[in-house]
């Protein structure tokens, strides 16, 4: 038998889900975001295939939304809810004979499986998934993450798609790097600035001009990923959290110190709620902040100890706050807890793909 990783993809999760609670919405466009109120600030989490339709995406503004789609059904996000769906799918995969499963988040995971036929094995993990939760899902199948998880989206909605060495270039080659796992738009506009524009072009690139412009770490990796290489290895090893953060998009601009700094404690008392939990103490701090209309900065500092004390960590992020030197009304702050590691350390980093590199 061979091995191969299949990447499992619930089609439009939290949609879905909600769908299944309101069965009347079906064929609906649905927008999943926020308090469910277009006329907040807040973004779309989730948007159904029918809102899609009308050019609605993840990370889109509500208000954008509803300007496309102003017959779309809006819903708040119901956290517990979508986590519970969550478990229930993961419950499924690693129930399946012989499976090794590592989750990338609440509606995808990679699953490491020995096969001599992995559309066979695909279907199987569909049908079992369906059958548990009533929700659908599309598996990429690849020879490494990275073929499985860029194949998922030809798959899409409710199907299986494979990609490997043999294929990658004849479907691959030709598209634009920003169809790649990995790069962003920003990344593509660096990597057009080097004359590649195509995966195809990336594939073919010399690591030099990619070290020089992204590293020597970085430059090598996003030249694998043009060809689709990496690791094959599902690694199944129970995530551990480094941070904990939270943050607030505030509905009118904070403006002045005090409600500013009120914002600062609330959200300091929240980290530390959850790293209490962790029962590691915060060795860092992350601020995290958005001035109107959407210049972000981000800045970070060693605390002298390690803490549990949120008015440490709220100061600290105060003084960071204070040491960009900008007046202007805030619309979004996020603190981040970075915590001590565990005992033992972190175990390494994982890498994108099951078995070595092809």
């Amino acid at each position: 038998m061979t091995a191969w990783v299949l990447h499992v993809d619930m089609d439009q999760f939290l949609a879905a889900v909600e769908i299944l609670r309101h069965p009347e919405l079906a064929g609906k466009p649905v927008v999943v975001g926020g308090r469910g109120d277009p006329t907040e600030r807040a973004v779309v989490s989730t948007a159904s295939y029918e809102a899609r339709e009308f050019g609605i995406r993840s990370g889109m503004p509500l208000k954008t939304a509803v300007r496309k789609c102003p017959d779309a059904v809006f819903l708040p996000v119901d956290f517990p809810v979508y986590e519970a769906a969550s478990a229930r799918v993961m419950e499924t995969l690693r129930a399946h004979p012989g499976a090794v499963v590592e989750l990338l988040g609440w509606d995808e995971a990679f699953v490491g499986i020995d096969t001599d036929d992995p559309e066979v094995t695909a279907r199987a993990i569909q049908a079992a998934v369906l059958e548990a939760t009533q929700l659908h899902c599309s598996v990429g199948i690849g020879d490494t993450k990275v073929r499985a998880k860029v194949a998922t989206d030809f798959g899409k909605p409710r199907g299986t798609y494979r990609l490997t060495e043999d294929n990658w270039m004849e479907v691959m080659g030709d598209r634009p790097t920003k169809a790649l796992w990995g790069v962003g738009p920003r990344i593509a506009e660096r990597l057009a600035s080097l004359g590649i524009r195509t995966v195809r072009d990336l594939a073919g690139a010399p690591d030099e001009p990619l070290i020089e412009e992204f590293g020597p770490n970085t430059g090598p990796h996003i030249g694998r990923l043009g060809r689709g290489a990496g690791s094959a290895t599902v690694d199944d090893t129970p995530w551990v959290a480094r941070a904990h953060g939270r943050e607030t998009t505030y509905q009118h601009n904070l403006q002045s110190p005090e409600e500013i700094a009120a914002a600062i404690r609330v959200l300091a008392d929240q980290v530390v709620e959850d790293i209490r939990a962790e029962g590691r103490a915060c060795m860092r701090v992350h601020l995290k902040v958005r001035f109107a209309p959407f210049f972000t900065a981000s800045r970070i500092r060693k605390l002298d100890e390690p803490t549990y004390d949120p008015a440490v960590i709220a100061d600290t992020a105060l003084a960071l706050l204070a040491k960009l030197d900008d007046d202007r009304p805030i619309r979004l702050l996020g603190v981040r807890a970075e915590m001590v590691p565990p005992e033992g350390g972190y175990d390494p980093p994982r890498s994108h793909g099951r078995r070595g590199s092809p």
